[in-house]
C-alpha cells in the first residue's frame, strides 16, 4: 500500500471516526488533518500557513457581517411586524396560521439567513399561538422547522459566500439571485402540504383578506425588507461587493433596530454582538481547520479520485445527480450545515461538473441538502431548537414532520432536474 493510500485512509477514517464519537466537529477536521500530514512526513508548519490561508479572505469578511446584521434585525423587534404581514397576505386560508408561519419565514429568512435563528425567533412566538388557535403542538412545531430552511436560500445566505469562497469562481450576487425561486417554491410546496394536512384536521381560518391590511403591513415591514433590497441590489448591480454591501448592512440594521423599530436599545446591541462572538468564533474556527483538511484533500487528489469513483458506478446522469443528493442528505445526519460545504462539496464539485449541472445550481443544491440535513437526527440542530422551544419530545416531532420531508424533497428534485428554477434569474440580470 501506498504512502498515498495510508494518508487518505487515516484522513478520512480518523475524521468519521471521530463525528462518531461526536467530538466537536472542528477539532474532527483538524487533528485528522494533523494526522494525515504526519502519515506522509510533512512538517506541521503547514498547519498555521493553511489554517491562516484558510481564512484570509476579502468574501469572507462578508460571513462575520451578514452574521450579524442577521443579529441585530432579529433582536430589533421585527419578528412580529414580519408575522403581521404574512397574516394579512396568507392568514385567511384553511390553517391559515401554518400559512402565515411559512410566508414569514420567507420574509425573516432574507433578513436572518439563519435556520436556526428562524426557528427560535418566530417559533416562539408563532407555536403556542398555533397551538391557542387549535393546531397540534406537533404539526405547529414541524411547519416551523421545515418553513426555516427557507432563510438558507433567500438572500442575504452567508452560507453561499462560504460555498462561493470554497468553490471559487462562483458569483456570490448570482447565488443570492439564484435562491430566490428555489426559496418560493419550497414555501409553495410546504403551504400545500400544510393546506392538505388542515383540510383534514380541520384547522381554523383567519379573517377575511383585506387589502389596505396588506398595504399597512408592509409599510410597516418596509424598513426591514429594505436591509435585503440593499444588499442584493448593491451586489447584483455592482455598486459594490457582498463584503462592502454586508458592512452597509450591518450599518442600515443597527440604525434600524435602534431608532426606528426601537426594539433594541444600546444594551442590547452589546448583547447582540456578544451572540455574533460566540456564532463566528465557531464558524471561522471551522473555516480555518478546513483549509487544512481542504489542502490534504488537494494534495492526496482525492476529488478527482471520488469524481472517477462515483462516475464509475453508473454513466446515467440522472442516477448520477440522484447519488449526489443521496450522499448530500446522509452526511446531513451526521454532520452540521458548514462542514459539509467546506469540506464535501469541493470533492463532489468534480462529479456535478462532469454531469453539465452549472456551479450556481449546484450551490442551491448543496445548501437546500444542507437545509434538510438541520431537520434529521441525530445532528439536526434546527430539530432540537423547535423540540426544545415547544417542549415536546424529538420523536414526535421527527413524526409530525414526515410529509413535510416529502415536501422538502419535491422541491429538491425539481431543483436537481429544471436547471432553470436556480438559473433564470441570474441568466436575467446577467444580461
Amino acid at each position: 500500500m501506498t504512502t498515498q493510500s495510508i494518508a487518505i485512509i487515516v484522513l478520512l477514517g480518523s475524521f468519521f471516526l471521530m463525528v462518531f464519537m461526536r467530538f466537536p466537529i472542528a477539532y474532527a477536521v483538524g487533528l485528522s488533518s494533523v494526522f494525515c500530514l504526519l502519515t506522509q512526513g510533512l512538517t506541521l508548519s503547514t498547519v498555521c500557513q493553511q489554517m491562516v490561508k484558510g481564512i484570509s479572505s476579502f468574501s469572507l469578511m462578508a460571513v462575520p457581517f451578514f452574521i450579524t446584521m442577521g443579529v441585530l434585525m432579529g433582536s430589533g423587534g421585527i419578528s412580529e411586524r414580519l408575522i403581521a404581514l404574512a397574516n394579512a397576505f396568507v392568514g385567511w386560508m384553511r390553517g391559515g396560521l401554518a400559512m402565515v408561519n411559512i410566508v414569514a419565514s420567507y420574509f425573516f429568512g432574507g433578513i436572518s439567513g439563519s435556520a436556526s435563528a428562524d426557528t427560535a425567533s418566530l417559533g416562539s412566538i408563532l407555536i403556542p399561538m398555533m397551538v391557542d388557535q387549535g393546531y397540534d403542538a406537533d404539526f405547529s412545531t414541524a411547519v416551523t422547522i421545515t418553513s426555516s430552511c427557507e432563510g438558507l436560500l433567500v438572500p442575504p445566505s452567508h452560507n453561499m459566500v462560504i460555498y462561493a469562497t470554497t468553490i471559487g469562481g462562483v458569483s456570490v450576487g448570482s447565488l443570492f439571485l439564484a435562491g430566490y425561486l428555489p426559496g418560493a417554491l419550497l414555501a409553495v410546496s410546504l403551504m400545500i402540504g400544510s393546506y392538505i394536512i388542515s383540510i383534514k384536521r380541520n384547522y381554523p381560518k383567519g379573517d377575511k383578506f383585506n387589502l389596505m391590511n396588506c398595504i399597512k403591513q408592509f409599510s410597516k415591514s418596509f424598513w426591514a425588507l429594505a436591509a435585503v433590497l440593499i444588499v442584493v441590489v448593491g451586489v447584483v448591480g455592482g455598486a459594490f461587493t457582498a463584503t462592502e454591501s454586508a458592512a452597509i448592512a450591518v450599518i442600515y440594521s443597527l440604525f434600524v433596530s435602534v431608532f426606528i423599530y426601537k426594539g433594541l436599545n444600546w444594551k442590547g446591541v452589546w448583547k447582540s454582538l456578544e451572540s455574533c462572538i460566540d456564532t463566528l468564533a465557531i464558524v471561522l474556527i471551522l473555516i480555518a481547520t478546513s483549509g487544512v483538511f481542504g489542502y490534504c484533500l488537494t494534495t492526496l487528489h482525492v476529488p478527482d479520485m471520488a469524481a472517477k469513483a462515483i462516475m464509475g458506478i453508473t454513466s446515467n446522469k440522472i442516477l448520477l445527480a440522484l447519488l449526489l443528493n443521496l450522499i448530500f442528505l446522509v452526511l446531513g445526519c451526521i454532520m452540521d450545515m458548514a462542514p459539509i460545504i467546506l469540506i464535501a462539496a469541493p470533492i463532489l464539485w468534480p462529479v456535478a461538473q462532469g454531469i453539465g449541472i452549472d456551479a450556481v445550481q449546484f450551490g442551491i443544491m448543496v445548501v437546500l441538502n444542507c437545509g434538510i440535513g438541520l431537520l434529521t437526527p441525530p445532528v439536526g440542530a434546527v430539530l432540537f431548537i423547535g423540540s426544545a422551544v415547544a417542549k415536546l419530545p424529538m420523536e414526535k416531532v421527527v413524526k409530525a414532520t414526515l410529509p413535510f420531508y416529502v415536501c422538502m424533497l419535491v422541491t429538491l428534485l425539481l431543483v436537481t432536474f429544471i436547471p432553470e428554477i436556480s438559473l433564470w434569474l441570474p441568466s436575467l440580470f446577467a444580461k
